[in-house]
């Protein structure tokens, strides 16, 4: 299987639906912040392992501390993933913070702060 084909891209998806629903209504580890999103799923042709791109809406110690809390449940979380979706192999997730959504607002609000500065000239 390719790593761009329809069917690693309709595979990528599914993982990351349902490995959204994990995160938000199965773990109940208090470090994980409620403002955990799932960006983006790559999973390996072979189905052997997977990179999950997690964006936390926080503070930097926040963030830190939802990735410890979902890199201590990695073992929960690819049983629950084998549960809901049957692939030959359950690939083992690997977690990686990714601060786009964080960016953007960010930008967002200078972009607001320019225009407010602009309409008061």
């Amino acid at each position: 299987m390719r790593k761009n084909s329809i069917k690693n891209t309709r595979i990528n998806g599914e993982v990351k639906r349902e490995l959204s629903n994990i995160i938000r209504g199965e773990i109940k580890d208090p470090r994980i912040h409620p403002m955990t999103t799932v960006v983006e799923v790559e999973v390996a042709p072979d189905l052997k392992s997977a990179k999950a791109y997690i964006s936390v809406l926080g503070d930097e110690q926040e963030q830190q501390d939802t990735l410890a809390g979902l890199k201590s449940a990695e073992g929960y979380i690819r049983r629950a993933l084998a549960k809901s979706i049957n692939l030959r192999n359950t690939p083992e997730i690997r977690f990686i913070l990714d601060q786009s959504i964080e960016y953007g607002v960010n930008m967002s609000k200078f972009i607001d702060q320019v225009n407010r500065k602009e309409d008061q000239e």
